[in-house]
């Protein structure tokens, strides 16, 4: 296995757990594809916080594999 298939391996695993969390946000808050009606504000708390900062390390993630992918295709 050479490393161009390792990537392509690796960038689609990262895509799945991406979708998965951003799905379990959305079911979370209650809203439907447009968020919640409620105006107010509130922080973020345990799972959730958890789920939202692996959300953006996994779009990094995403990123740098995607790029690299590029580069060495």
């Amino acid at each position: 296995m050479d490393s161009s298939q390792l990537l392509k391996i690796v960038q689609i695993v990262v895509a799945v757990l991406l979708v998965i969390l951003v799905l379990l946000q959305v079911r979370g808050q209650g809203g439907g594809l447009f968020g919640a009606a409620d105006g107010s504000f509130r922080t973020r708390r345990g799972i959730e916080r958890l789920m939202f900062q692996g959300t953006i390390f996994l779009v990094v993630a995403f990123l740098i594999v995607s790029i690299l992918n590029a580069r060495y295709s």
